[in-house]
């Protein structure tokens, strides 16, 4: 089973900071699970423009690639203008729906106030709708204010909050692989 992390951003690294302490928590909760991070600080992705996937770069298809071959997903955002960055809505856009249906997300943002928590509620969580994603019921807001200055998450509650969210989507993830092994009645 493979959990993919996807840091929806090219600037800042509190973003990937706390995306990989998810899946460093999923890990724990589930040592034979394989993690990755698709970091988009570490890839030039083409704009979406409707072309066939395979017309864009490498960088953008090996993107897709690894979105296509993940079993869930924990997906990250900072909060910019009170919405999600436009690197992960391009992403998004990218993403042919099928490789995500039926598949469990988890969310976490980063915003620099307390105000934006929201955008999970209104703005992604919509998003994992359209794909016909299952959803934790959790997810993690962190603001700069639970960071010190050396990008350390410094706030108990939100280490907790990652925790939690680690669990919740293992256990999401196990439940229905489980149930997809299970014989249907006629």
């Amino acid at each position: 089973m493979k959990l993919l992390g996807i840091s929806g951003t090219i600037i800042g690294a509190k973003t990937s900071i706390v995306v990989q302490k998810v899946l460093e928590e999923a890990k724990k909760h589930q040592q034979d699970l394989e993690v990755e991070l698709l970091d988009l600080r570490n890839y030039e992705i083409q704009f979406c423009d409707g072309r066939h996937p395979s017309n864009y770069n490498e960088d953008t298809k090996k993107a897709l690639d690894i979105i296509h071959s993940a079993d869930f997903y924990i997906i990250g955002t900072p909060i910019f203008q009170g919405s999600l960055s436009g690197p992960l809505k391009n992403l998004f856009d990218l993403i042919n729906p099928n490789d995500l249906r039926h598949k469990v997300m988890g969310f976490i943002a980063t915003g620099g106030t307390y105000q934006h928590f929201l955008v999970i509620e209104n703005q992604l969580k919509p998003i994992a709708g359209f794909f016909r994603a299952f959803v934790a019921p959790g997810y993690v807001y962190v603001n700069n204010d639970h960071f010190n200055r050396e990008n350390e998450i410094i706030d108990t509650d939100v280490r907790y909050r990652i925790t939690s969210l680690a669990h919740e989507v293992v256990f999401m993830q196990n439940a229905l692989k489980s149930t997809e092994n299970q014989p249907t009645s006629v």
